[in-house]
């Protein structure tokens, strides 16, 4: 939806996101000056953002039984999570094809991002329960992270303040395009 902007010829337009994640303590500052950027709480997000639209769910690719999405609170541009569709939160309980394709989507993602993004390096982990500092226990996700040296400011450190260069939506776009060239790359290997 359309707003108003105070500077002359500029558009604003404001986005609300269903996507998954966990707020912390960081305040998010999107530096593209020309939107606006609401997220709203999903009571479900990982149940949830499958039904909607790609872009309304922030959700970059989808398999038989998982999918890849962009975190809606990310550590950095590009994190993202590959999240099966079936709601699971023990390892161990995931079926051979969810475990399967799960892997392949990890592999697949790290290959975008370095396309992509070329971070200097890419966390990829599980956080099981929320001892471990899972946010959403209850939904098994494996999140993919690119890392930057100096990626953690002194914005971030003193201020609580993390400085994203891209919206969400930029960032959904891009990597998905880099998702499909490298699905139809491998399709004719």
């Amino acid at each position: 939806m359309p707003g108003a902007n105070p500077r002359k010829g500029h558009s604003e337009e404001t986005f609300v996101d269903i996507g998954a994640g966990e707020p912390d303590r960081l305040e998010r500052l999107w530096a593209p000056y020309r939107m606006a950027y609401i997220a709203r709480r999903s009571e479900d997000p990982f149940l949830e953002a499958p039904q909607g639209s790609d872009e309304e769910g922030l959700i970059i690719a989808r398999g038989k039984t998982v999918y890849a999405l962009l975190n809606l609170f990310p550590y950095n541009a590009g994190h993202l999570m590959v999240v099966p569709y079936r709601k699971e939160s023990e390892l161990e309980n995931l079926t051979e094809e969810e475990s399967h394709e799960l892997m392949t989507f990890a592999q697949i993602a790290v290959r975008v991002l370095k396309r992509v993004s070329q971070p200097e390096a890419i966390n990829v982990g599980l956080n099981l329960g929320r001892a471990s500092g899972g946010s959403v226990g209850d939904h098994l996700h494996l999140h993919v992270v690119p890392r930057w040296p100096g990626d953690s400011n002194f914005m971030t450190v003193l201020d609580g303040t993390k400085v994203l260069p891209q919206l969400l939506q930029d960032t959904r776009r891009v990597l998905a395009e880099g998702w499909r060239e490298i699905e139809e790359e491998d399709s004719r290997a």
